[in-house]
């Protein structure tokens, strides 16, 4: 058998075998939250994106994409960027398990006291860990009305911004659009939507380069991993946005009309009223 033909097998055989995305109960509020920690726990983390309800607007842009689909596109790429994302986490871990033991640790231990790079470094060397735990402090109330109220501790999330909404394939978290689409820096085109897909991607190559220093030996401990990996990721995610705000700011330039040609047979006129015309 050739071995180009492989790949084809396998995915004859996926067809024949039902290979499909895995079904996470989504049922209610509390089992979607439950959804979510199981997609990172069993290395399913791609899947995470579907749990978001982001309205779109009845839109079709000049190539013939929807908003919708602009927006699943983006999606998409978040997913992968993701599932890259465990994926890396996992090599961390294989890596440097006593290093990422400690560092989990003490980033839990803190509680809410844990800053913005404690938070990144634990999604970085341990998110089935890390989101776990963060599982225990979240709760969700049914609200009645196919809505529910999202909290952390006990306290509403963004100021009780951030909700769940029943759809017709479960519960999900509802992106406040409403809040956010008058702000200059929410898509409004298919251009932009494209941008913020692209920066997604960017984000996913970036951890590849970091997995090829990882695996080349050219990283040393998990402190160094985190630096190399914020660096990536940080220049990867500003060019992107320099581009995006760009493109905002040009978009937000008003157009510049020139003035329409004067009139031949009209005449310069005087601060006094008077015709400032002296030929006779």
């Amino acid at each position: 058998m050739r071995l180009h033909l492989i790949p084809v097998l396998a995915c004859v055989l996926c067809v024949v075998l039902g290979c499909k995305k895995p079904k996470f109960n989504t049922s209610t509020p509390e089992d979607m939250l439950d959804a979510a920690t199981e997609m990172v726990v069993k290395n399913q983390a791609q899947y995470l994106p579907t749990l978001l309800d982001i309205p779109a607007r009845d839109v079709t842009f000049d190539d013939g994409v929807t908003e919708a689909s602009a927006i699943e596109e983006v999606k998409t790429k978040a997913g992968d960027m993701l599932a890259r994302l465990v994926r890396v986490a996992g090599e961390l871990r294989d890596r440097f398990p006593k290093q990422v033991d400690k560092e989990i640790k003490i980033v839990l231990s803190k509680g809410r006291k844990a800053s913005v790079r404690d938070i990144a470094i634990a999604a970085i060397a341990d998110p089935a860990t890390w989101i776990t735990a963060q599982r225990a402090l979240l709760s969700a109330t049914d609200l009645g009305d196919e809505t529910a109220s999202l909290q952390f501790d006990g306290q509403p999330i963004f100021a009780g911004a951030l909700t769940l909404t029943q759809t017709s394939d479960g519960w999900r978290v509802r992106f406040p659009v409403e809040l956010v689409r008058s702000s200059k820096y929410w898509p409004d085109s298919r251009e932009e939507w494209a941008v913020v897909a692209s920066m997604m991607l960017a984000v996913e190559n970036a951890l590849k380069d970091f997995e090829r220093d990882l695996n080349s030996g050219a990283i040393k401990n998990l402190d160094a991993a985190s630096s190399r990996v914020g660096r990536l990721i940080g220049e990867s995610v500003v060019a992107q946005s320099i581009i995006y705000a760009m493109m905002k700011r040009d978009g937000d330039e008003p157009e510049i009309k020139p003035n329409p040609d004067p009139d031949p047979t009209s005449q310069p006129v005087g601060v006094d009223g008077s015709s400032t015309n002296t030929k006779p």
